[in-house]
């Protein structure tokens, strides 16, 4: 069993704010990967915007982040 008193001085909504704001973070940080990177192993004539990783990963995490934010 998993002690964790020593975040008793958290509040529920302090905790759901680090959180989300992870969750901020990390879509900056896919935001900051570069686009050859995200298209990597696509033809450049067959990429198309739903090849893109990026769009995919936000896309996630925003779903993420809207049920974290609702609960």
């Amino acid at each position: 069993m998993l002690n964790f008193d020593w975040l008793s001085w958290i509040s529920q909504e302090m905790a759901k704010n680090i959180f989300l704001g992870l969750f901020v973070l990390i879509g900056v940080l896919v935001l900051l990967v570069p686009t050859e990177y995200a298209y990597e192993g696509v033809k450049k004539e067959d990429r198309h915007w739903w090849n893109n990783l990026k769009l995919w990963s936000i896309f996630v995490l925003s779903i993420l982040f809207f049920i974290y934010y609702i609960f």
